[in-house]
């Protein structure tokens, strides 16, 4: 089930520099803490600037994004979205968990699995499909002789990958159901060796008696699925009978067991299931599209951004190169190539208007890149976090698609993003070029329209900070939390915020309060309330008073590096407490042993719902005494 911070998370992977940027991700009571293969990739004047970041911290060899107190969602979320369960919680230079998985839906699943295996191979695959068109369109104009050596030569590189699919795919989806390489080629060999072959004339009618039913197409030289499918099965099988072989003879008895009875399943069912599921789909929107091309168009293009947010596109790309495989052309995705030009134009036309001297700068790196079809920087950096220049480019997208569809435009090939697309319209059984034509001026009417309506209607929004100056200029409750008073939770010295070596406390960013540097190793309850948050390192508390007051008390800097270690909570979250309850000892000369320091901030996190937040005037307090009256 998708998260209502879905959009955050992606916002969040693409502006640290990308999930090839990520090297590990923890993450504290209010902040995301990456540790990055380069920050210079990471656009963090982006991420300061989004809804649902308060800002962003780079400290310690770490890439610190600040939430807030429901950072615990939006890392469930990230850690989702971005497939980063291999390296979440656990900063191993390796990548390597053998840790629980995060369950996902049955349809999340096969969008993450469609995602491992392809991934790897689209850029190979894509670099086929342009040369392929344009050996379509050189031999139909004359260029170039198709009984030539640089035909055939050419053709052979081009139509390699699609002809060898199976052993390619045997191999990715290795990988990514973690069965020894080696074993999914050879699997996705037999199933294009030339015994087994369409016409090969050798008996390929059963297996030890049991008939074989091949694909319609009469071999699998053109399937996608069905070596998916065998290889998950295969890395199943051999983690169940890998513990009962003896070691002195695993290294060849597994894979003999693996390889030989996935190959037999395969032929048997494996292969002619996934085969009868493909062309189910190929049929289903074989009939959409000859129901209605420009309602597929519509939908397909009107809504591709959204499925890219959320990562579901990936479930349509099998699709289309099913199709490619066995039909020869496919329609599925035409109808979102309108996408990628539409953004250049609206990113160009916010470049012009806008103020923001940050977002300017970033404006035309991502319009350039949008051109070749990568779209991220535009989408997440730009767009998207705009709101309605990302709406606007949707629906111009959507006519973009069904235009395209109604004038009949086809994909012949896996060609690439943006402007390198052009060629997957060339016709490369008849060489005509009509579809690319069309597609060009289609491109070139979408940058238009994206830049014509953002020049219209495009408003630059007031940034969040100053809103919130011109609440507390007026001083005006906007909240319903009631005031009062709050004690300070420690005995110690008493320190402003702006004296904290911390930019998310010292800045206020997470709210107002105040600090302390404690004399004694205790935190007791600054009210009656309830513990809403108790980190599980014992270092950060999250408190609800009876009257509304949102409290977070940290004990320490960078103190969820200990691990717990120097921490005793005394209550579980949840528990229900009263001022002066005792919450937690910690060891005061453990902490600063071990160079951290141990001044504690206690903030009010719904600071905004108070006309003012103000800190006691004294220098020292003990715990118990009035630190924070709330108006």
């Amino acid at each position: 089930m998708a998260s209502k911070y879905d959009g955050l998370a992606r916002i969040i992977i693409q502006n640290v520099g990308g999930k090839s940027n990520i090297v590990s991700l923890t993450h504290c009571i209010t902040r995301l803490r990456f540790k990055l293969k380069d920050e210079s990739r990471a656009n963090t004047d982006i991420l300061k600037e989004t809804d649902g970041v308060v800002t962003v911290i780079q400290s310690g060899g770490q890439y610190m994004v600040v939430i807030g107190n429901h950072v615990g969602d939006v890392y469930d979320t990230v850690v989702s979205v971005g497939h980063l369960e291999s390296i979440a919680d656990a900063p191993r230079e390796d990548g390597v968990d053998d840790g629980p998985k995060e369950k996902m839906s049955p349809f999340n699943a096969f969008v993450s699995i469609v995602t491992g295996v392809f991934t790897p191979f689209l850029g190979v695959l894509t670099a086929c499909g342009i040369v392929k068109g344009f050996l379509a369109l050189f031999t139909a104009t004359g260029v170039l002789d198709g009984a030539s050596g640089t035909y055939n030569i050419l053709y052979s590189f081009a139509d390699a990958s699609f002809y060898f699919m199976p052993v390619i795919l045997g191999y990715t989806a290795a990988k990514r159901f973690k069965l020894p390489e080696m074993e999914g080629m050879i699997i996705g060999a037999s199933l294009i060796y030339p015994y087994v072959l369409n016409g090969s004339g050798y008996d390929v009618s059963n297996i030890f008696g049991i008939p074989v039913n091949m694909p319609p197409s009469g071999d699998y030289t053109s399937s996608v699925m069905p070596v998916i499918v065998a290889v998950a099965f295969a890395a199943w099988f051999e983690k169940k009978i890998k513990k009962y072989i003896p070691d002195v003879i695993k290294m060849f008895t597994v894979p003999l067991l693996t390889c030989v009875i996935t190959i037999c399943l395969t032929f048997w069912v494996i292969g002619p299931v996934t085969s009868l599921a493909s062309t189910g789909l190929n049929v289903m929107f074989t009939t959409i599209a000859n129901f209605s091309p420009v309602l597929l168009g519509v939908a397909v293009g009107g809504f591709w951004m959204v499925l890219v947010m959320f990562g579901l596109h990936w479930a349509l790309v099998p699709v289309a190169i099913n199709d490619m495989m066995t039909a020869g052309f496919s329609r599925v995705l035409v109808g979102s190539f309108g996408h990628s030009f539409v953004l250049i134009g609206s990113v160009f036309a916010i470049m012009i208007k806008t103020k923001d001297k940050k977002l300017k700068s970033l404006c035309a790196p991502a319009a350039i890149s949008s051109i070749a079809g990568v779209t991220e920087p535009a989408l997440y950096g730009i767009v998207l976090p705009k709101k309605m220049p990302f709406v606007r480019a949707c629906i111009i997208s959507a006519v973009a698609g069904g235009v395209l569809m109604a004038t009949g435009v086809t994909g012949y090939v896996m060609a690439g993003l943006g402007v390198f697309g052009y060629t997957g319209y060339i016709n490369t059984q008849t060489g005509s070029a009509a579809g690319m034509i069309i597609s060009i001026v289609v491109s070139v009417v979408c940058v238009a329209a994206g830049f014509i309506s953002e020049m219209i209607f495009y408003n630059e929004e007031p940034k969040k900070t100053d809103t919130v100056k011109k609440d507390a200029d007026t001083n005006v409750n906007t909240g319903s939390a009631k005031g009062g008073n709050i004690a300070a939770p420690v005995t110690g010295e008493v320190k402003a915020l702006s004296e904290v070596e911390d930019e998310a406390f010292s800045s206020g960013a997470l709210g107002q309060g105040l600090a302390i540097v404690p004399k004694e190793g205790k935190i007791y309850a600054p009210c009656d309330g309830e513990i809403g948050t108790f980190f599980p390192t014992g270092h950060a508390i999250g408190l609800m008073s009876a009257d509304g007051a949102e409290i977070l008390i940290h004990v320490g800097m960078d103190t969820v590096k200990l691990d717990g270690k120097g921490f005793t909570p005394k209550v579980a979250q949840g528990a229900k407490v009263k001022k002066g309850d005792l919450l937690l000892e910690f060891d005061i000369a453990y902490i600063k042993a071990q160079g951290f320091s141990t001044v504690t901030p206690m903030i009010i996190t719904n600071s905004d719902d108070y006309a003012d937040v103000v800190p006691t005037g004294a220098k020292e307090v003990r715990h118990g005494d009035v630190a924070i009256t709330l108006l």
